[in-house]
């Protein structure tokens, strides 16, 4: 009854703000996550000493709420393009509506891979570097290390989510069903940024050594 209760709530919210509620939801779908995360780095890779333990990253947690608050209304956006030029369904005889067109389909989830997770991607890359306070040189470097990695991955992943996606769930429900099915992705993303942000202040000791010397 709870779960009935919530997808009520969640829906009469919808209906009076949509993105607004997309918004909050993927926020703190997003938040979720990165705790997720850090929790799961910390049983992967234990401190070695009480010394190295680290505390919580609340500031981190609050990035991924961020990022999350400001893409929730843009995928929502999405969703409602792809519904418009894309429909499912064509209107048959009767008032009834037709079959599944699955080259509709098809061609929601071509357009999703090739246009939206290449864009979505270089904004999280790029929004995640600004909000750690990366100049342009970190941010490059975050771009060449993660960027082709990732996005092969994205495309190993997303299409058989986004597949079940636009064909079962209603529009309303698409973007929190995606980051509901995405907490383990941004689990991953969140992991590799991290590991990619200690990669680059181990190499900025390095030069400031190589510097000092010189």
């Amino acid at each position: 009854m709870s779960s009935i209760a919530l997808a009520r709530v969640y829906q009469q919210s919808f209906d009076a703000h949509p993105y607004t509620t997309l918004a909050i939801t993927n926020g703190v779908m997003g938040a979720f996550s990165d705790v997720v995360a850090q929790v799961t780095q910390r049983v992967i890779q234990p401190p070695r000493h009480e010394d190295d333990r680290q505390r919580f990253d609340f500031a981190r947690t609050a990035r991924f709420f961020a990022f999350g608050l400001g893409m929730g209304p843009i995928i929502g956006r999405w969703n409602l393009f792809l519904e418009r030029n894309f429909p499912l369904r064509m209107p048959s005889f009767g008032g009834r509506q037709g079959n599944v067109s699955l080259k509709a389909l098809g061609k929601r989830v071509a357009a999703d891979q090739i246009l939206m997770a290449p864009v979505g991607l270089a904004l999280f890359l790029g929004s995640m570097g600004v909000m750690e306070g990366r100049d342009g040189r970190h941010i490059r470097e975050k771009f060449q290390d993660l960027y082709k990695p990732l996005l092969i991955t994205n495309w190993q992943v997303w299409p058989t989510v986004q597949l079940i996606n636009f064909r079962f769930m209603p529009l309303p429900y698409r973007v929190p069903f995606q980051s509901t099915a995405g907490i383990f992705w941004t689990l991953y993303l969140s992991i590799a940024n991290s590991k990619e942000n200690s990669e680059e202040d181990h190499r900025d000791q390095l030069r400031k050594t190589l510097d000092s010397k010189a």
